[in-house]
């Protein structure tokens, strides 16, 4: 049995990575439990486990949001100590460092722990302290998604593996039956998903868009990790070129990817380090070119040239120059679309589940992983 906790459920890349989790290792766990947080209907609704929520809210204002993750780790625990259907023998996983009441759970009711990271640039840094003491003196396993990520957040080395997010398997099969041709929609489009947060790189794709202003045959597409009024809130502050078209959440990122021609992240590394980029790999199973930050996981998931580029969000000219010469070059964008679709299969569905489900055994069996 393995009991599964995580915070919110929304539709970045922390979620989606835990319903592969739980799609893996459903296949040999019985009676799998998925305690989550009660804001938000997103991607884990579908996972294959039954659902247990515990009390948690979102809000504008950072320290409120602070307040009701604490009182939250509260409610998960007290709902874990009143359920009687968990098994002595079952494992808890939890899902990124935040809902760390299921560690203290854990160690407390002689559980075995996985701690699933996902994150690294945690603020403010009181939490940061909190968050990765308690995953110390508490997870038998940690499970961080690239070596870079490990490198920037050690916690203990000594209990942590690498593993690399997976695409998931109806993503894959659509992204390898899809093919790829430069300016398949008519116009050379350029897609970035992505929270709405500055962090994220989102001014920065105003920017570039703004830049390719006198380009008619480029668009831009921003596919935003929010609802209309959230969006609304966001850009009220920011200028959107009229190249640029903005979508709310989605849960069929296919649809985007099967008509882009280059696909970016933009998230600035003096505030933000992707510790993988999963929309990347998304991407380039899509066979899409992708421009990536030139620091953290990316690194490690595409050759800068080969597959795409590496480039810092905060050099506009350097960026502008590299979607210019996509767009008039055809026959670049297909050496590159190629490269990515064969780099991709570094990140299949059947790459992660053999890699989890040695890790879980092992934890098991008390060895080492």
């Amino acid at each position: 049995m393995i009991v599964f906790c995580h915070l919110l459920n929304d539709r970045s890349g922390s979620p989606r990575v835990l319903c592969s989790a739980i799609e893996v290792l459903d296949a040999t766990e019985r009676c799998n439990l998925l305690y989550v947080g009660s804001q938000g209907r997103g991607l884990l609704e579908n996972a294959a486990a039954s659902k247990r929520r515990y009390w948690y809210s979102r809000s504008r204002f950072r320290i409120v949001t602070l307040f009701n993750l604490l009182v939250s780790q509260v409610g998960l625990y007290r709902e874990l100590s009143r359920a009687t259907d968990i098994s002595s023998d079952a494992i808890v996983y939890m899902n990124t460092l935040l809902p760390f009441g299921a560690a203290i759970w854990a160690k407390l009711n002689r559980r075995l722990l996985i701690c699933h990271v996902h994150e690294v640039s945690i603020s403010p840094a009181p939490l940061r302290r909190f968050l990765t003491s308690v995953a110390a003196r508490t997870a038998d396993l940690l499970i961080y998604v690239s070596a870079d990520h490990l490198k920037r957040l050690p916690i203990a080395e000594r209990r942590a593996v690498v593993l690399a997010n997976p695409i998931t398997r109806t993503l894959q099969e659509k992204g390898r039956t899809t093919p790829f041709s430069p300016r398949r929609s008519g116009q050379f489009e350029v897609l970035m998903l992505a929270s709405a947060r500055d962090f994220k790189g989102v001014p920065e794709f105003l920017k570039l868009a703004q830049a390719m202003g006198d380009r008619s045959d480029i668009v831009f597409k921003l596919v935003l990790n929010a609802d209309g009024p959230e969006i609304t809130r966001y850009l009220k502050r920011l200028t959107v070129p009229v190249n640029v078209r903005i979508y709310s959440r989605t849960d069929d990122p296919a649809s985007f990817y099967a008509s882009a021609d280059l696909v970016v992240n933009l998230s600035r590394v003096d505030l933000w380090i992707e510790t993988f980029g999963l929309t990347l790999v998304e991407a380039m199973c899509f066979g899409i070119p992708v421009i990536a930050p030139p620091i953290g996981g990316p690194v490690e998931v595409l050759d800068g040239g080969v597959e795409g580029f590496l480039i810092d969000s905060r050099d506009l000219a350097a960026l502008a120059a590299a979607v210019r010469l996509l767009a008039d070059n055809p026959a670049l964008c297909l050496r590159m679309s190629a490269a990515a679709r064969r780099r991709a299969e570094r990140f299949s569905q059947e790459a992660f589940a053999a890699g989890l489900q040695g890790h879980v055994d092992a934890v098991r069996k008390g060895g080492k992983c």
